[in-house]
């Protein structure tokens, strides 16, 4: 099955740390002033890992895709 990875805008703070660690796969949204996914289905998963472990409220999961 696969995943996608995707972001709790609710929690999401804003903080750019994923946008700095993974820019293929997350983009910093100027109008709502909080990251967004710009690449669900790819990108390096150690990258998006990294940037699951440093975000500093926890709003990046992976969720299983149909």
């Amino acid at each position: 099955m696969a995943r996608r990875v995707v972001i709790d805008a609710d929690e999401c703070i804003g903080c750019e740390s994923c946008v700095e660690l993974c820019a293929e796969v997350f983009a910093f949204n100027e109008e709502e002033e909080k990251a967004e996914v710009i690449l669900p289905e790819g990108g390096s998963e150690d990258c998006i890992e990294e940037a699951m472990e440093t975000c500093p409220v926890d709003c990046i999961t992976w969720e299983d895709s149909d």
